[in-house]
């Protein structure tokens, strides 16, 4: 379903972004028409069948990826100065990689939680008091900040940002991101529509930031063909076959 070499994903171009655009506001209008039923629906499931989306649900939060991605970055940074040869080599190119996973997870979470300030959509727990489509635009709390969800984007920006550097571990997270996105819902935090803007603002900004390394050629270089594909990471692979010797 996803070629991850590809510039963008869904066969998104130049050419097709207005038609992708048109696309995802049917989606989004498809998925207004059963916010409200899904929303009060799932959070009136029994407690049991509720409990396993509140345990996987924290997946979605950032913290625990770009803590540690940003805290690699820098000691492996400093790490290099005393380094030489191949363990010079192999800490920059690890903290070249901590740095793609910070900026490919971080920035997709920056622009979901600006578009949640502007948006200001008020969250299910609103719904009582101000209905599914209420808004506080800019000036608001975490009540009025729905739209999208940031532990989708997060969720999603992870199996992405993963995914490029290492494409075995990709099916596998995605298929984790998906169940933590839609787990948003029965824990009450979100809605449908939340849900899949928060999917694909973390898929397209994990691409963004791809594309954008690949342009400055950090870690990914673009073929003749257009195809983006990591750079062999020469440095870490020596000392693997070093320690596993």
């Amino acid at each position: 379903m996803f070629d991850l070499q590809k510039p963008w994903p869904l066969g998104l171009s130049r050419s097709s972004w207005p038609l992708f655009l048109v696309a995802m506001l049917a989606i989004l209008g498809l998925l207004a028409t059963i916010d409200v039923a899904a929303s009060r629906g799932a959070i009136g499931w029994p407690d049991q069948w509720r409990a396993p989306f509140f345990f996987i649900t924290d997946y979605g939060l950032s913290d625990w990826v770009l803590i540690p991605s940003l805290a690699l970055m820098i000691l492996l940074r400093l790490a290099m100065f005393p380094m030489r040869g191949v363990w010079r080599q192999a800490s920059g190119e690890a903290a070249l990689v901590s740095a793609f996973i910070f900026l490919g997870v971080g920035v997709p979470g920056l622009m979901t939680n600006l578009l949640k300030r502007i948006i200001g959509r008020g969250r299910p727990s609103e719904f009582d008091a101000a209905g599914a489509f209420s808004f506080e635009n800019i000036f608001n709390d975490w009540t009025f900040q729905s739209f999208p969800s940031g532990h989708s984007a997060t969720a999603v920006a992870t199996a992405f940002a993963f995914g490029f550097v290492w494409p075995r571990l990709f099916p596998v997270l995605l298929v984790i991101g998906v169940v933590v996105a839609m787990s948003r819902v029965p824990v009450g935090a979100h809605y449908p529509t939340d849900v899949f803007a928060g999917i694909v603002v973390g898929m397209l900004g994990a691409y963004l930031v791809r594309n954008f390394f690949a342009r400055k050629g950090w870690l990914f270089e673009r073929q003749p063909d257009g195809r983006i594909v990591r750079k062999p990471l020469g440095g870490l692979r020596q000392l693997f076959q070093r320690t596993a010797e």
